[in-house]
């Protein structure tokens, strides 16, 4: 596998050469444009490619703007925002004995750390934290949506909260369903969302007509909860 970097000059992308037989672009918020191409492929026919493509490309580089990370990938120091349960909280940290969050009743989270306050080390801290708190809301919201929709017969082999770094739900055909812990930082209704869904599948294990013909039906506002959702990044 080679890699070159290039430019349009309304935005730079990288080619990577390998063994396959089409062009192919993939855009990412994090990574920027990549261009896949076969082996001995001529970069003019590349750029002639990527100039093809150039409006979709640009638009959708801009729509990248308007996305909301959920993560500081830098990690956190004392006064910065950090958005839990839908709200934005500061973050407050103190030298501590030991390590530890909790929040506060004026939308702060403390955080006490030992000795080293290295950004990176805030954020795991942060991070286990939001895993900690995951697992009962998320875990108490799962089983009142199952009480609240029993008619329907749901049936999940089991529940895990974990850390999904593409999706934020998954059911397996074994009818287990997962759960991104991520969803603990947003309003409560993404999480509602994300388990009708995955619920769903347990009934229709696909995207078919049939799917979205029960999920309208047991959470009519499905498609305005999606795009909602969509603003959002790890």
């Amino acid at each position: 596998m080679a890699l070159q970097i290039q430019s349009t000059g309304d935005f730079n992308y990288r080619i990577i050469f390998s063994r396959r037989r089409t062009i192919s672009i993939i855009i990412s918020p994090d990574s920027g444009v990549f261009v896949k191409a076969p082996f001995m492929t001529p970069v003019n026919t590349i750029r002639r490619f990527v100039n093809e493509k150039s409006d979709w490309i640009t638009k959708t580089l801009y729509g990248f703007n308007s996305l909301k990370r959920l993560d500081n990938i830098k990690g956190y120091s004392d006064g910065d925002t950090v958005l839990l349960y839908g709200k934005e909280y500061k973050l407050r940290l103190f030298e501590s004995d030991k390590y530890s969050v909790k929040t506060t009743d004026s939308n702060i989270i403390e955080a006490r750390y030992l000795k080293n306050i290295n950004p990176l080390i805030i954020r795991a801290l942060l991070e286990d934290w939001f895993k900690y708190v995951a697992q009962d809301k998320i875990k108490l919201k799962f089983n009142e949506i199952l009480t609240k929709y029993s008619s329907y017969g749901f049936k999940p082999t089991g529940l895990v909260i974990r850390m999904m770094k593409k999706r934020w739900g998954s059911c397996s055909s074994m009818g287990k369903i997962a759960i991104s812990y991520d969803l603990i930082r947003l309003d409560e209704k993404f999480t509602e969302y994300v388990i009708i869904h995955e619920l769903c599948h347990l009934k229709h294990h696909n995207h078919s007509a049939d799917y979205y013909r029960l999920l309208s039906e047991v959470y009519p506002e499905w498609k305005k909860v999606r795009e909602e959702l969509k603003k959002y990044i790890r």
